[in-house]
């Protein structure tokens, strides 16, 4: 299976590279998780077929960096050690060049040139993955609005409600945990809305939700949270291997089925066109739907045009739509709403136009910080050498990308 998995990651670089010219690959983990070396196919397993070059990213705000490198070295199959060719040392807070010894020292212990000391900065990007979860509480801990959102099992698309973490305290709460006191709760995607369903009914999540309602908190599901919020899910045992009926939270009055494995994946763009104050004041937004199962909403008002669903107060409603609190109006809505409740004062997030970065913005700003701190000419020359070599003396795959594990 590992050398099934492997070809077709093999067989999408070609096609990638066909069509761009130069691929860089990026890891996953740690490089040298020697238990894993025979199926670890993110790091030692491309490396070891398309020879390219490596360079080692190095997270210095975490301390050990000197063990990091030179171990992570150490420990390389014998065959993938010369393929190094750089380290990066990431995260670095402070004066660089105070760690200007330190660059000398690691290359005299490893032999691998350090291609530069990336400082810390605060650029508003999407976390890489959902690790990054643990540390979101404790940045917005004293935002007096507070919002949960309930963390699944099988959390997905967690990036959503990164927007709303700069103006709201944002709080990724266990199931089981009370959610009293949160001024609004989300349920999120998930990778299986059943089985994250199941231990969210075991864990006394329907009763907290409930009780939520009673107080007049508003109540958000996101694709698989908005499923969750209907009155049943209906599998034919694409979802759970069992067909079945499932009773979902009863918040909206919805039915969901999944009759067959089909996937919707769509950009959209939509207008909210349901009732209440959060909706009413949102307009038109963006986001994508990745997603199985249909879902009929009944007599129930739809949140947005053609999707979704909402009590007619309008403090309940589900969407398919990813990225909705990632426009700025969406953000707004919610949170002017809640700080309304609250009696607080509420200072708008603005849209790009008026100087808050965007993911391409932030992407952008990116590129330049690492541009500033980072040896390109040394990395560029390795896409050169790539192309004398497939357009000269033949097609060499050793200079072809880099892989950032």
């Amino acid at each position: 299976e590992t050398d099934t998995l492997l070809a077709e990651a093999v067989s999408a670089f070609e096609r990638l590279r066909s069509r761009y010219g130069h691929i860089v690959v990026e890891g996953a983990g740690g490089a040298a998780e020697v238990n894993l070396y025979d199926r670890d196919i993110a790091n030692i397993r491309l490396a070891r077929h398309l020879r390219l070059p490596i360079v080692l990213v190095a997270d210095i705000e975490r301390g050990g960096v000197f063990a990091q490198v030179y171990g992570t070295l150490a420990l390389l199959p014998e065959d993938i050690r010369p393929l190094v060719a750089g380290v990066i040392v990431n995260k670095f807070r402070g004066d660089t060049g105070l760690f200007a010894s330190g660059v000398e020292k690691l290359e005299e212990l490893t032999g691998v040139p350090v291609l530069g000391v990336v400082p810390y900065a605060e650029i508003p990007l999407p976390s890489e993955d959902s690790l990054s979860i643990a540390d979101k509480g404790r940045r917005t801990a004293a935002r007096p609005v507070r919002i949960a959102v309930v963390r699944l099992p099988r959390l997905s698309n967690f990036t959503d409600f990164e927007l709303l973490e700069r103006c709201a305290s944002v709080d990724y709460v266990l199931p089981g945990r009370t959610l009293a006191g949160y001024d609004c709760i989300i349920l999120p995607g998930t990778k299986n809305t059943i089985e994250d369903l199941d231990t969210l009914q075991r864990a006394g999540t329907g009763e907290e939700l409930r009780l939520a309602r009673e107080r007049g908190v508003p109540v958000i599901g996101i694709c698989g949270g908005y499923q969750m919020l209907g009155r049943t899910i209906v599998d034919s045992g694409v979802e759970s291997g069992t067909p079945g009926e499932y009773p979902g939270f009863g918040l909206l009055d919805v039915v969901t089925a999944f009759a067959g494995y089909r996937k919707t994946t769509v950009q959209v763009r939509r207008r909210a066109t349901g009732p209440g104050p959060i909706l009413s004041a949102m307009g038109e937004v963006e986001g994508y739907e990745i997603h199985m199962g249909e879902t009929e909403r009944g007599e129930l008002p739809a949140a947005f045009s053609g999707d979704g669903a909402a009590t007619p107060d309008g403090l309940v409603f589900g969407t398919y739509m990813h990225g909705l609190f990632q426009n700025p109006p969406a953000a707004n809505a919610l949170l002017a709403y809640l700080s309304e409740r609250r009696g607080l004062p509420f200072e708008p997030v603005a849209d790009a136009s008026g100087g808050t970065l965007g993911a391409a913005d932030a992407y952008d700003a990116l590129a330049r910080h690492f541009e500033e701190h980072v040896d390109m000419d040394a990395i560029v020359a390795w896409f050169v050498d790539a192309t004398v070599r497939r357009t000269g003396a033949g097609e060499d795959r050793r200079s072809s990308g880099c892989d950032g594990s």
